[in-house]
């Protein structure tokens, strides 16, 4: 067991499967562990480094096995499985991401700490509740149809309309049909309330987060964008590039080039389908307003919508928009807004080591920047004012961050 190197874990619910090769590859342990066996297992090996598949309890696994030690690095599940030799079952699926793992070119998975995901399992629930909003609405709708009631689409015209259509004694709905109506206008009120109230928590956490304040000053990029994308996107150092990150969010197009000739089709459609859904909304938000507008942004929007169309003019602007994200996590570039609302970069150059108190309370300096295999610091803190490490002429030292900008001008 000592001479472990390099371990491939396939996890689920109650049974793991654990792939174990030396430095040279050759094969020193296969063994099947209960859940209850798995932390006392690997307390027992020497620093390895550890391969997972990106699934669910990964990034739980991920921050327990670095607590003992390991090296931990998550790769998403299409990159594992050309590994796989033969027919798909534990064993082999523990050796393909044990293969994986050291695979120099392999894409890796940043680990998403406990408050990230924490945001995240808010996002997921306001993301459930305005499903069972729009269905709950979507059913009223359709069963006063039954009975010659048509109301208008829309939830705000659902919310205006239906107290009406309820009190009226004579537009022919039977006596029992009106309360069942009733009732579920209860519940969809109810859901009307939970959607609230997660926004409200969303805006609380986003005014307490300078890197989504930073996001926020996009145009269509609101609190719920902002804070998905902090949460989501974990370290933005892990991206060499803006393209790279929009085509991380599935948003630039899918190749299909041979012999020197570039052939471009639609958009990947690769990634979280949650961030790439409000990247695109925001700037179907902003295409609304470019009419209006002289400004170069809005002069490129409506040329491309004029040749392409909106949907091509809105998901183009919304790639545009993810580069800039990136630009502002990644390089905490200072973006100023002009007198007719557009964006501008400032000429300021920024240089920082961002330091983002831990478990929503600890302060621990971020460090250079870090690599696939290391844990992102948490970039949602629960504190009004984050606290940033300043580099300038060669010193550090930690101040409160500016609400415009994160850091002092590197001379």
């Amino acid at each position: 067991m000592d001479k472990v190197t390099c371990i491939g874990l396939d996890i689920a619910k109650n049974v793991f499967q654990v792939h174990g090769v030396d430095a040279q590859g050759k094969i020193v342990v296969r063994r099947t562990l209960t859940r209850s066996r798995v932390r006392e297992f690997f307390a027992k090996l020497p620093p390895c480094l550890v391969g997972i598949e990106a699934c669910a309890s990964a990034h739980y696994w991920a921050r327990e096995l670095r607590k003992l030690g390991h090296e931990v690095r998550l790769m998403a599940g299409q990159f594992v499985a050309a590994y796989r030799k033969s027919g798909k079952n534990d064993a082999n699926d523990a050796e393909s991401i044990c293969e994986a793992v050291r695979r120099p070119s392999m894409r890796f998975v940043a680990v998403k700490s406990e408050e990230q995901q924490a945001v995240l399992v808010l996002h997921r629930a306001r993301s459930l509740a305005v499903q069972a909003r729009t269905a709950q609405a979507n059913q009223i709708r359709s069963l006063l149809g039954e009975f010659g009631i048509v109301l208008p689409q829309g939830i705000h015209k659902l919310r205006e309309r239906l107290p009406d259509v309820l009190e009226d004694a004579e537009n022919g709905l039977p006596g029992l049909a009106r309360v069942a109506v009733c009732e579920l206008m209860e519940e969809f009120h109810h859901q009307d309330e939970r959607v609230a109230s997660y926004d409200r928590q969303i805006n609380r956490l986003a005014a307490q987060s300078e890197p989504a304040k930073r996001l926020m000053q996009i145009e269509g990029v609101g609190p719920i964008t902002a804070t998905a994308l902090v949460a989501s996107v974990g370290d933005p150092r892990l991206f060499d590039s803006g393209r790279q990150f929009a085509a991380w969010l599935g948003l630039t197009p899918r190749q299909h080039s041979s012999g020197g000739k570039a052939r471009l089709g639609s958009i990947t459609k690769r990634g979280d389908v949650y961030l790439r859904t409000l990247l695109v909304h925001g700037a179907r938000a902003v295409m609304r307003t470019i009419e209006r507008r002289s400004d170069a942004n809005s002069a490129w929007a409506r040329a491309l919508e004029a040749r392409s169309g909106k949907n091509v003019a809105a998901v183009a602007l919304a790639a545009k928009h993810a580069r800039i994200i990136w630009a502002m996590l990644a390089k905490v570039t200072p973006v100023t807004t002009s007198a007719k609302g557009t964006l501008r970069r400032s000429t300021t150059r920024w240089r920082l080591l961002p330091v983002c108190p831990g478990p929503w309370g600890s302060g621990q300096s971020a460090g250079p920047p870090r690599g696939p295999a290391t844990a992102a610091p948490s970039m949602l803190c629960p504190t009004p004012i984050d606290l940033v490490m300043l580099t300038q002429a060669g010193q550090q030292f930690p101040m409160q961050a500016p609400p415009d900008a994160a850091g002092l001008p590197v001379t």
